[in-house]
């Protein structure tokens, strides 16, 4: 027999992954990250005040890389092994959280890109569905360490309910409509690039049509989702749960 020792020293236990969230108002249907019933284990949430769509997504404002700092460092004192955020154009801001804490940080679902190239033949590229392919920079893809792979960047920036919703913050959602407006978006960027071998979704409000993407174009879709779950699976199991 040996006694079975745990430190304490915080309020709260178990909550494994951390998410910086943007300062927004529109609906998170489950998928999304933004809401806890998308995963199968609790989560703890931070609101970036301030950190609108328009000055993430639109504007690249520096000047938020000091919030999500701190924000970064309250979520590591309340106790998550990793944290990641809900958006993916915060790939820009991947190298400046990652060294302000002392656990992993992935701040972009951009971050899978270079690993799904490595599973493709020879020849094949990455497809990129983004909220808004006109901001998403080289930048970006140098903050998520895949910017010598090759991509093809397809937006819903054009569509009609996906950016009023996630882009101008609609508070209704018409998911139907949402749902095959990324279907749509999907069959186009596959159809005119028959070499595209994977799709990386950039927004982490896309998730929630996953399936029905894949369904459409018959191709691996990968998302902010299956980024956590993968870092989840890789701490479970010496994270502290007492």
């Amino acid at each position: 027999m040996f006694d079975m020792i745990v430190n304490g020293g915080r309020t709260n236990y178990g909550e494994i992954i951390g998410i910086l969230m943007l300062d927004t108002k529109f609906p998170r249907i489950c998928g999304d990250i933004g809401n806890a019933g998308t995963f199968c284990f609790p989560v703890r949430y931070k609101k970036v005040v301030g950190a609108t769509s328009q000055k993430v997504v639109k504007d690249a404002d520096l000047s938020l890389v000091q919030p999500f700092i701190e924000a970064a460092k309250e979520l590591e004192r309340e106790g998550v092994s990793a944290i990641t955020t809900s958006c993916g154009f915060l790939a820009i801001f991947q190298e400046y959280l990652a060294d302000a804490v002392n656990i992993p940080v992935f701040s972009s679902s951009l971050l899978q890109v270079s690993m799904v190239y490595r599973m493709l033949r020879k020849g094949q590229s990455v497809g990129i569905m983004t909220a808004s392919k006109p901001h998403l920079t080289k930048l970006h893809f140098k903050g998520a360490g895949a910017a010598d792979v090759p991509t093809v960047v397809y937006g819903m920036e054009k569509e009609e309910e996906f950016p009023a919703v996630f882009l101008n913050q609609k508070t209704t959602l018409n998911i139907s409509k949402a749902e095959q407006e990324m279907i749509k978006v999907a069959q186009t960027m596959v159809s005119e690039n028959p070499d595209i071998g994977a799709i990386v979704f950039e927004c982490t409000n896309m998730p929630p049509f996953r399936n029905a993407v894949q369904e459409a174009v018959q191709l691996p879709v990968f998302d902010i989702i299956t980024l956590t779950n993968y870092v989840y699976n890789s701490l479970r199991l010496t994270a502290n749960f007492f």
